[in-house]
């Protein structure tokens, strides 16, 4: 991120999956976004860029720390604290998925909130 979004903003989408790279060609072909890797250690997760080479959204890898990411296009919701966005998520009936844990440049979470939909709440380093 070239600078730091505002709290209740959106500030990035991704899926995670167990074929991503299924997914990374299906996507290509209905969209015409471009794949490019992004290495993960021993495999490549995928950034999709747009025609004009800008990032528009991910596509990930259910493996390791994700494996228990729902397969469903996620939005991350930038939140001053993730921590406390969780914990209040938890108060008001919702619950904590996966995570609070530090990724892609910030702490991020995965919530499911009391009506059953899922998102991610984020914030990037200072």
């Amino acid at each position: 991120m070239a600078e730091k979004p505002k709290p209740g903003t959106i500030g990035w989408t991704d899926i995670t999956v167990r074929d991503a790279e299924a997914l990374r060609d299906f996507y290509a072909r209905v969209t015409g976004w471009k794949a490019q890797p992004l290495s993960m250690g021993d495999y490549s997760d995928y950034v999709m860029l747009s025609s004009d080479g800008n990032g528009v959204a991910g596509i990930c890898h259910a493996r390791g720390a994700n494996v228990d990411i729902p397969p469903q296009w996620l939005i991350y919701v930038i939140v001053e604290d993730v921590r406390a966005a969780a914990a209040e998520c938890v108060a008001l009936g919702g619950s904590v998925v996966s995570g609070p844990r530090e990724a892609g440049g910030g702490t991020f979470c995965v919530i499911r909130d009391p009506a059953g939909a899922v998102c991610a709440l984020f914030t990037p380093q200072a």
